[in-house]
C-alpha cells in the first residue's frame, strides 16, 4: 500500500514522498478500513510539511486533513455504514491509498461528485462558521475578504449571497474578476494595490462593514481593518503570507477593531457528533445542489505527490490540486 510520508521539515516538495507500507489489516470492533478516492491539497498541509502549521507532529508522519473514500471492510458491531458507502472521514493522515477509522470518525454521505466530496471537510465549513460566528450579519449587510478565489473564499461568496449579505472580495489578478462575478455571484472584486483601501472605501460608500475575513496574515491584515467601520472584527484563518497578522495599535484603541482567529479543529473538537453530522447533512446538500463548487486545476497519482504538493504551493493557480491514491 502507498502513503505520503515525511521524515523531516523543510520545503514541502522535497521532503514529501510516496512510500510503500503495510496493509492496514482488518477492521477491530467499532472500526472500518476505507479506500481513499481522493484528497485535496491544502495550505495547511504545506504548512505542516514546512513545520509552521500548529504542531509538529512526530517523525515519520503521514498527512492530510481531508479526503473521501468507500468503506471495504467493517468491524463489529459497525452499523452506521456498509461496504461500498462513499466517506468523509473526520480524522487526519488521509494521504494514503487505505486506512482504518474509528465508525464514530466518519459520515456516511450520498453518491455525489468525488472530487467537490474530497473538499466538503474544510472549506465549506470554515465559510459557514466565518459567515455565522462573528457578527451579526441581516440581509443587506456587507463583507469583506482577501484571497476570495480560494477554496473558502469562493464558498463564502455563494452563502453570502443565499443570505443577502454582499460581499467586497479582493485578489491579486485581474483576470479573477469575470470569474468571481459571472460565475460566483460576487458583489464586488477589487485587484490588491497601493489603493485598495481608497476603493473599498468608494465601494462602500459610507454603508456599514463591520466584518473582514483574512486568509492571508502580514500586512493584508491591516488592509482589512483600515477597510472596517468603527468596531468592527477581522477573523484571520489563514497564513498564506507566512507573516505575523500586522494591525495599527491606532485602530485596535481608537476604533474598537477586534482581530479573532479562526481554526476549524477547534470548533469541531467542541461541538457534538450529533451537532457534526446535522451540520455536514446540511453542507453536502449545498454541494450537491451546486451551490458550493470549487474548480480544480489538475489531479494526480499519489505516485506524483512531489509534483502535486509543488503544483499546490504556486502563487498563480485556478483551482485545487487533488490526488488520486488509488487510480
Amino acid at each position: 500500500m502507498k502513503i505520503a510520508q515525511f521524515k523531516k521539515f523543510g520545503k514541502p516538495k522535497e521532503v514529501v514522498s510516496c512510500v510503500d507500507v503495510a496493509e492496514p489489516g482488518d477492521p477491530e470492533e467499532d472500526e472500518v478500513v476505507i479506500e481513499i478516492d481522493a484528497f485535496p491539497i491544502n495550505p495547511a498541509d504545506l504548512l505542516t510539511l514546512s513545520g509552521d502549521y500548529a504542531g509538529r507532529p512526530p517523525l515519520p508522519a503521514t498527512l492530510g486533513t481531508e479526503g473521501v473514500g468507500r468503506i471495504v471492510a467493517v468491524g463489529q458491531g459497525v452499523d452506521s455504514v456498509s461496504t461500498g458507502d462513499l466517506v468523509l472521514p473526520l480524522g487526519g493522515d488521509n494521504w494514503v491509498q487505505r486506512k482504518k477509522e474509528k465508525a464514530s470518525l466518519i459520515i456516511r454521505l450520498p453518491d455525489m461528485d468525488t472530487l467537490q466530496a474530497a473538499m466538503l471537510k474544510v472549506n465549506p465549513a470554515t465559510a459557514w462558521f466565518l459567515l455565522n460566528n462573528y457578527k451579526d450579519l441581516a440581509e443587506g449587510d456587507m463583507v469583506i475578504q482577501n484571497a476570495a478565489n480560494s477554496g473558502v473564499g469562493l464558498n463564502l461568496i455563494k452563502l453570502a449571497e443565499m443570505r443577502g449579505i454582499q460581499t467586497i472580495n479582493i485578489v491579486r489578478r485581474e483576470s479573477l474578476v469575470p470569474l468571481l462575478k459571472e460565475e460566483y455571484g460576487a458583489s464586488e472584486v477589487l485587484v490588491s494595490g497601493p489603493d485598495i483601501v481608497e476603493q473599498v472605501a468608494q465601494v462602500v460608500g459610507g454603508r456599514s462593514l463591520k466584518m473582514g475575513i483574512d486568509a492571508i496574515g502580514g500586512e493584508s491584515t491591516r488592509v482589512l481593518s483600515k477597510c472596517l467601520n468603527k468596531g468592527g472584527t477581522v477573523v484571520n484563518y489563514g497564513l498564506l503570507s507566512g507573516r505575523p497578522c500586522v494591525i495599527d495599535p491606532r485602530e485596535l484603541v481608537f476604533r474598537g477593531i477586534t482581530l479573532i482567529g479562526f481554526w476549524l479543529a477547534n470548533v469541531l473538537s467542541n461541538t457534538s457528533h450529533e451537532k457534526i453530522l446535522e451540520f455536514y447533512s446540511t453542507l453536502t446538500s449545498l454541494v450537491n445542489d451546486g451551490t458550493f463548487n470549487v474548480p480544480v486545476e489538475k489531479t494526480y497519482p499519489i505516485e506524483r505527490i512531489k509534483i502535486a504538493v509543488e503544483h499546490a504551493g504556486r502563487a498563480r493557480r485556478d483551482g485545487k490540486i487533488i490526488v488520486l491514491p488509488n487510480g
